[in-house]
């Protein structure tokens, strides 16, 4: 099996750190996003990683060498023409089944339905409250997609896509992928991989929807701090053992070794990278990159990269990196 990851987009709704850090390798609880989606797909049998690559590919390209253990093939996205257009550049090198991940999201799922599955591809789903927010899947009877509908202004389905499918017939699915690119695009001018997913159903093929047991999303900010929330409280906190003096510490957190703090208020829900040095504030539903200084000051639902510095004011719902502050929502 091959695994196509499409990477190339811009992350704007991180702004300003996603002009330093490529989305999938923007840190929560401590790690890169991508760390995580890669520890999913370790007990898979995973011949080759086809990365579809774009905004500052050379630190994903780099990234993925020093740290994962796996074949990899990078092909650059020059046009940002949508996600049929991402993964059609995957074509040359598929010969085999694909596992596509999207990688802007972090899943709890079974996967080894890949390996006994005998429809002609599996789409994982999440039932939602919210469906007006996102593509949803009508299914038949047994859980086979019929359809997929954007954003519906009525109950159609309540199972959203997450952006985690597998395709066992890869020939027709870069058959569909060649007919959606040959029509006019969508909004935004892009091509969406979901129309060739229909174009599967409307010529015969089977594709079975899989429920997730969750589905964070590390795509914005405020979803992104509820994601950290999850992993904290999911086993991912950590106190270093060092000295806090005149501290209070309000679970969960994750606090690395080489972090300094006195005189403050950390929690709930905080990350804090090492080499950082927070004195006389209050941290609270936020995540702190290395080096980062933070004094005579408050930092509320906001995310600070590397090596930046708070003295004396107050970060809310915030977007801090290279001197650089930017409202989160």
């Amino acid at each position: 099996m091959k695994v196509i990851v499409p990477l190339a987009g811009k992350g704007t709704r991180l702004l300003p750190l996603t002009n330093r850090v490529p989305k999938p390798l923007v840190h929560v609880a401590g790690r890169p996003v991508m760390d995580y989606v890669m520890d999913s797909i370790r007990d898979l049998d995973v011949d080759e990683l086809i990365v579809i690559t774009g905004h500052l590919k050379e630190t994903v390209e780099r990234y993925i060498y020093e740290h994962y253990d796996v074949k990899a093939k990078f092909v650059e996205q020059k046009t940002l023409d949508g996600t049929a257009g991402a993964i059609n550049l995957a074509r040359p090198f598929v010969d085999r089944p694909v596992l596509i991940i999207f990688v802007d999201t972090l899943f709890e799922a079974d996967l080894s339905t890949v390996k006994t599955t005998d429809a002609d591809g599996v789409i994982w789903v999440k039932e939602v409250e919210d469906y007006q927010r996102f593509g949803v899947i009508v299914t038949d009877a047994r859980g086979y997609m019929k359809s997929i509908v954007e954003k519906p202004s009525t109950p159609v389905s309540r199972l959203a896509n997450i952006g985690l499918q597998y395709v066992k017939d890869w020939k027709t699915l870069f058959e569909g992928i060649a007919h959606v690119l040959k029509q006019p695009p969508g909004k935004g001018g892009e091509f969406y991989l979901t129309d060739a997913f229909q174009y599967m159903v409307d010529h015969g093929k089977r594709l079975l929807t899989a429920p997730v047991a969750g589905w964070y999303d590390c795509g914005k900010v405020d979803t992104l701090l509820e994601t950290n929330q999850h992993l904290l409280e999911q086993g991912r906190a950590r106190i270093p053992s060092g000295p806090c003096p005149r501290c209070t510490i309000i679970p969960p957190v994750y606090i690395e070794e080489g972090v300094t703090i006195h005189d403050a208020t950390v929690g709930p829900n905080v990350t804090i990278e090492r080499g950082s040095f927070v004195a006389e504030s209050t941290l609270a539903n936020s995540i702190l990159g290395r080096n980062v200084r933070v004094v005579r000051a408050t930092v509320r639902d906001s995310l600070v990269g590397d090596d930046q510095k708070i003295e004396g004011k107050t970060v809310q719902k915030s977007v801090l990196d290279k001197g650089e502050l930017a409202p989160a929502w």
